[in-house]
């Protein structure tokens, strides 16, 4: 059985673990980033989460850089993003469109220029622990089994996987009944007639999300619609869903459709999972059919791409040494040991509703994640990054978003690698030179 050795290893090739995999390897680390797909990116490209949002506050202030701003630079150098607009849907103040295909070959250029070996098709089913430590992580891939030894390793699965094999302590859904945020299959269409959307928009404000910017919206590029209110009810869907919701590009004629919701299946359980794929791309089908046949401007649109898997929103997260709170978030709290900030509201799918609950965070609009969060109680030598850190289930709402994964991802493989050089353990890193770290790293982090 063929072994590597690495100072810092993480697990999970979404926008968490690579801007992990990045920090750990440009602090010197030999990283390692071990990812199941053949390809990179995670959420944003296996299962076409689409837009990024959002890296600033509502009032439009920039809360989150560092790598995930260098990503969105050099994705606008090759053509991959228009940088950052205006939310024409009104529920942040920005959105980040990107090409998922450009980000792949991206993220891959920049995990190679910071020294960090990439290992795909490579499937974590096994951690081996000792003494409160993990020692190793067990890879099935096509040549065989790999076991990949590290001295300090981050879970950027996004279900907590490696923290589950590793018997650290997790929390899964709501507290109560454990009910997690429900799963959607996004898909694109090509085709479609956004100057035509947005004329009915205009002319049919009542139809559409109250906080769409309608006295801009002549002025603004479309990016985003929710609504479409009379249609939806009319149709009369299976979908448990009140309105339709969808996001334009990266094509003029092209929109990424949010709009499916598949309730009450364990995105753990491999049956579930499976019946959750089968039921998400069936809504596909009648959601793409009830568009082209009712929505003005989707008259000659055709589904172009459906995602590789069902997208997942809320599973398993690890039980931190601090567990974020929705009073924190929507309080706007500081912590002093703040690794990133996010202004991205509460934004809770309902497990078995219609609705979204929403809570916007007072104050200057942004509030802070602490290190804490990133750190098992029960695991000396692990991290967390991204979706599966200490929240409750309503916090998670909004760390789960790309962009503050992208930016807990950062400080994730920042401490991995300070804690590798240093020989201590994450736990007990020197938290104001973290933060000092991060802040050399354009990272915000006060």
């Amino acid at each position: 059985m063929k072994t590597i050795e690495a100072d810092v290893v993480v697990c999970g090739g979404g926008p968490a673990g690579v801007n992990a995999a990045i920090a750990a390897g440009r602090s010197g680390a030999k990283t390692v980033l071990v990812e199941r797909y053949g390809f990179i990116g995670g959420m944003s490209t296996a299962a076409l989460v689409y837009p990024w949002m959002t890296f600033h506050t509502l009032q439009g202030k920039q809360v989150i850089k560092g790598i995930a701003q260098e990503i969105v630079d050099r994705l606008a150098a090759m053509n991959g993003s228009p940088g950052h607009l205006r939310d024409t849907v009104g529920f942040t103040n920005t959105i980040t469109p990107y090409h998922p295909e450009l980000y792949k070959v991206l993220a891959v250029d920049m995990l190679k220029e910071a020294g960090v070996k990439l290992l795909l098709h490579s499937l974590m089913h096994e951690a081996r622990t000792e003494g409160g430590r993990i020692e190793s992580v067990r890879l099935a891939t096509k040549s065989g089994k790999i076991d990949v030894k590290g001295k300090v390793f981050v879970d950027a699965t996004g279900d907590a996987d490696l923290a589950f094999l590793a018997g650290a302590s997790c929390l899964q859904g709501r507290e109560g009944d454990g009910l997690t945020q429900p799963m959607t299959m996004k898909f694109r269409m090509r085709g479609v007639d956004q100057a035509r959307v947005k004329r009915y928009m205009i002319e049919h404000p009542d139809e559409f999300y109250a906080k769409t910017p309608f006295d801009e919206l002549d002025r603004l590029p479309l990016s985003g619609v929710l609504g479409f209110f009379k249609h939806w009810k009319r149709a009369n869907l299976p979908i448990n869903r009140d309105q339709v919701l969808f996001f334009t590009g990266p094509a003029d004629d092209e929109v990424l459709v949010n709009t499916t919701r598949v309730q009450g299946l364990n995105g753990l359980d491999a049956e579930e999972l499976t019946e959750a794929e089968e039921l998400g791309r069936k809504q596909v089908l009648m959601v793409a059919s009830f568009m082209t046949a009712n929505l003005p401007g989707f008259e000659k649109a055709s589904i172009s791409n459906v995602g590789a898997q069902i997208g997942i929103r809320e599973t398993r997260r690890i039980d931190g040494r601090y567990a974020l709170q929705a009073e924190d978030v929507v309080q706007g709290r500081r912590f002093p040991d703040a690794i990133a900030r996010s202004g991205y509201p509460i934004d809770i799918h309902d497990p078995s509703g219609k609705g979204v609950t929403a809570a916007w965070v007072q104050g200057d609009g942004a509030y802070d994640i602490p290190y804490r969060c990133l750190l098992p109680k029960d695991i000396d030598n692990l991290l967390a990054g991204g979706r599966c850190i200490s929240t409750s289930h309503e916090a998670l709402a909004t760390t789960r978003l790309t962009p503050s994964c992208m930016a807990t991802g950062q400080a994730a493989g920042t401490a991995a690698g300070l804690a590798a050089r240093s020989g201590r353990t994450p736990g007990e890193l020197d938290v104001d030179l973290l933060r000092r770290e991060l802040a050399a790293g354009g990272a915000v982090v006060e």
